[in-house]
């Protein structure tokens, strides 16, 4: 069997690939993770998917390497990691009572063959109404500043929601499960 390579230093992504009980390493992609001009964030998650695997390609010759990107969507505005506080506070009350989309590239590339299989894994968060109380007590026990669209939906977050829309629960947190198994099956890797 290849080695299995997760493209990304991210504990929550190696959380996710835990579950599935296979042996695998992590090594941290160097890429610009800018949109290019005219892209929509459908392209830009594909791309950056892809792009991760193959920076990552280079140092590990004859292994599966597992890349993902996620950006969270409202309306037409592409939410990154707030960073701050003050940010935080903006994407939750311009999420509040509102869908927000997330949606999650991945990519599954085999440095033997150079074959790539990649996908996007779309997911939406209903937020309930929020007042700036609640707002301001979320943030204040969980501090979602690295996380897209402020919150930790394995957490306290899930207090934010009126519902959850999608396949793959696992997508929301940054790795699509369901869909990884189903690309590495065609790999020859049997996960059950």
């Amino acid at each position: 069997m290849s080695k299995i390579v997760l493209a990304s230093t991210s504990p929550f992504r190696r959380e996710l690939l835990n579950k599935l009980g296979l042996a695998y390493e992590t090594d941290a992609p160097d890429i610009d993770e800018s949109a290019l001009p005219g892209e929509t964030p459908q392209q830009l998650v594909a791309r950056l998917a892809e792009q991760k695997a193959r920076a990552v390609a280079t140092r590990h010759p004859d292994s599966l390497i597992i890349g993902s990107d996620q950006v969270a969507v409202n309306g037409d505005q592409i939410l990154g990691k707030p960073g701050t506080h003050d940010k935080a506070v903006a994407q939750l009350l311009a999420a509040s009572g509102k869908g927000v989309r997330f949606l999650t590239g991945l990519c599954l590339y085999n440095s033997t063959s150079g074959k790539a299989q990649v996908c996007v894994e779309p997911f939406e968060v209903v937020f309930r109404p929020l007042s700036m109380e609640q707002i301001e007590n979320y943030l204040q026990a969980e501090q979602p500043y690295n996380c897209a669209g402020s919150f930790k939906s394995e957490g306290l977050g899930i207090a934010l929601f009126e519902r959850l829309l999608g396949e793959d629960p696992n997508s929301l947190i940054g790795l699509p499960l369901i869909r990884l198994v189903r690309m590495l099956e065609k790999e020859g890797v049997a996960v059950i």
